[in-house]
């Protein structure tokens, strides 16, 4: 059993709303949830400071951990919770900027919700524009095939370096983007990472 409300909002039995009007909350939801987290990104991005329910202090600007310690109760915001999550598990960086993306993406297709775009238009679209990035990368790559040793380390040393600007060690990043290069090579073809050993103090 459904009513429409005044304002042609669609209501379920429950009260709860459903169709174009529940997509544009979770939307809303979603865009409110990747805000908290934006002006962590970046060289100057900040630091959050959360103080929970039970006295914990926790100062930090990793968007994976600052989610984990949220209390969300929306449906559509926990999956933004997920995607950090997943993101943190299998790259171990990026956190923050998967969720902007994510709600960057959904920010985008609200305006198309509002005017009747079927969602499955719009995630047929963003699979196209996926694929043309793509596309447009594989166009832009430089590869190191072919190269020289220095020219390989020269190139993935800068690489690495872009990784380490919103970091603590960002002041230094030349000397541990060479360090973390060093350490690559000298496993060779093994292709085991877990041979590097990580100390931390």
């Amino acid at each position: 059993m459904f009513a429409a409300t005044p304002d042609h909002t669609i209501e379920g039995r429950d009260g709860h709303l459903v169709g174009e009007a529940q997509v544009v909350s979770n939307i809303n939801a979603c865009t409110a949830m990747a805000d908290v987290v934006r002006t962590t990104l970046g060289p100057r991005g900040m630091d959050k400071l959360i103080y929970d329910d039970k006295g914990n202090t926790t100062i930090s600007n990793d968007g994976a951990t600052i989610m984990k310690l949220l209390d969300i109760i929306h449906p559509a915001a926990k999956i933004l919770v997920d995607i950090a999550k997943s993101q943190d598990s299998e790259v171990g960086d990026g956190t923050t900027t998967v969720v902007l993306l994510s709600g960057e993406f959904l920010k985008e297709a609200k305006p198309f919700i509002e005017d009747g775009v079927h969602p499955q238009n719009l995630i047929q679209s963003y699979r196209t524009a996926s694929f043309l990035a793509i596309n447009k990368i594989k166009d832009l790559a430089v590869s190191i095939e072919g190269k020289s040793l220095e020219e390989k380390k020269s190139l993935l040393a800068k690489c690495a370096a872009t990784t380490l600007s919103s970091k603590l060690i960002g002041g230094e990043k030349e000397f541990f983007a060479n360090m973390v290069v060093e350490a690559v090579l000298a496993i060779g073809n093994d292709d085991r990472l877990n041979l590097i050993g990580i100390k931390k103090g």
